[in-house]
C-alpha cells in the first residue's frame, strides 16, 4: 500500500515539493555560514519525494543550537515551504482519493518549519 500511496504522492505532489526544497538546499549552500540548513533542506527533500513508509522523529541529542537554527531557518526559507505544503494539501483534499495525500501534506507543514534535530527513520 505505501508504494502505491508513494507513487501517486510523487506524480501529483512529490516532485513539486522535491523542486522547492531543492531550491531552498541550493540557496543555503551559497554561503558558507548556512550549509546546515542546506543540508536539513535535502534531508527533507528525499522525504519529501517518498513519504510514505516513513516518519520523522526528534533527536534526542539536539539541543538550544538547533531551536536556534530552526528560527533562523523560519525566517529563511521555512515559511515558503510550510506555505508550499498547506497549499498542496487543501488542493489534495479537494478529492476523496487526494484527502491521504493532502492529510500527509499537513503533517510535513511542523518538519518543514524545524528541519533541524529531527532525523528521518522507516516506520514500523
Amino acid at each position: 500500500m505505501n508504494t502505491i500511496l508513494n507513487v501517486i504522492w510523487l506524480i501529483l505532489a512529490g516532485i513539486w515539493l522535491w523542486i522547492g526544497y531543492m531550491l531552498a538546499g541550493l540557496l543555503m549552500c551559497i554561503l558558507i555560514v548556512t550549509i546546515p540548513w542546506g543540508i536539513a533542506s535535502f534531508r527533507i527533500a528525499n522525504y519529501s519525494l517518498w513519504p510514505f513508509g516513513r516518519e520523522v522523529v526528534s533527536k534526542p541529542t539536539s539541543g538550544a543550537w538547533s531551536f536556534i537554527g530552526n528560527v533562523i531557518w523560519v525566517l529563511l526559507a521555512g515559511w515558503w515551504l510550510a506555505l508550499e505544503h498547506l497549499v498542496t494539501g487543501v488542493i489534495m483534499c479537494l478529492t476523496i482519493i487526494g484527502i491521504p495525500l493532502g492529510i500527509a501534506n499537513f503533517k510535513l507543514i511542523p518538519v518543514s518549519l524545524a528541519p533541524l534535530g529531527k532525523e528521518i527513520v522507516e516506520s514500523r
